[in-house]
């Protein structure tokens, strides 16, 4: 059976489209929950907000709330937590917490650490916003542009072997890859750079938007 479009999938990570026709009713829901109370104990209201959004914000995205939830509360947390610690502090069962750690190291944004004379895996998030960004940005390529870029280039393949009948099917197809391929390359010519050159070339939005202003305005001059 087809699964409803406004539903998430078996897969935690698998963002739904229709999700984002209720955004605005979900934040009027989140705010009034977060007045309400919640379920993440032993916080500051701060720190308890922002982990509320933290889910919330990303369960708009299709990814499960309690694995967004958990890498909020380690990157916020001073030291590694343990399971127990985390299911505590977030009242998750510690299946849950299991299976969302499992899914945040498969991320690359959580990983395990030890502590002289504990067994226990403790887990942290990575630190460096700009690394978690990356990182974030590489999986969702990975998971989601990636394939979509492989699909397109088929269906064209095929439209155009067979004679390209519905030549508005194939111009749609094509803008829509085009768009895909640029945000790949850009994306794989960015991630080339050391961090603080990927920095500079993000701060320059502002200089290449004047930049592009005054060669539009030059070629509107000579054109008149």
């Amino acid at each position: 059976m087809q699964a409803s479009p406004n539903s998430p999938s078996d897969n935690p990570l698998e963002p739904y489209p229709g999700r984002a026709l209720t955004l605005s009713v979900d934040f009027c829901m989140f705010r009034n929950n977060c007045q309400k109370g919640s379920s993440v104990t032993g916080t500051s209201s701060a720190k308890r907000e922002f982990i509320l959004h933290w889910g919330q914000m990303s369960s708009w995205w299709g990814i499960n709330r309690s694995v967004a939830q958990i890498h909020a509360l380690l990157y916020l947390s001073e030291k590694p937590l343990n399971a127990a610690q985390i299911s505590a502090e977030l009242s998750l069962a510690r299946s849950n917490v299991s299976n969302s750690l499992r899914e945040l190291q498969a991320w690359g944004i959580v990983r395990v650490v030890h502590q002289l004379g504990d067994r226990r895996d403790y887990y942290e998030a990575v630190s460096e916003v700009w690394t978690m960004f990356l990182t974030i940005l590489e999986q969702r390529k990975r998971r989601e542009v990636d394939p979509t870029v492989d699909v397109l280039r088929d269906c064209i393949a095929r439209h155009e072997a067979d004679h390209g009948r519905d030549a508005f099917i194939l111009d749609r197809m094509q803008g829509l890859l085009e768009v895909l391929e640029l945000i790949g390359t850009w994306y794989d010519q960015i991630r080339t750079l050391s961090p603080d050159s990927q920095r500079r070339v993000l701060s320059m939005g502002r200089q290449l938007t004047k930049i592009v202003g005054e060669a539009r305005s030059v070629r509107k001059g000579r054109g008149s």
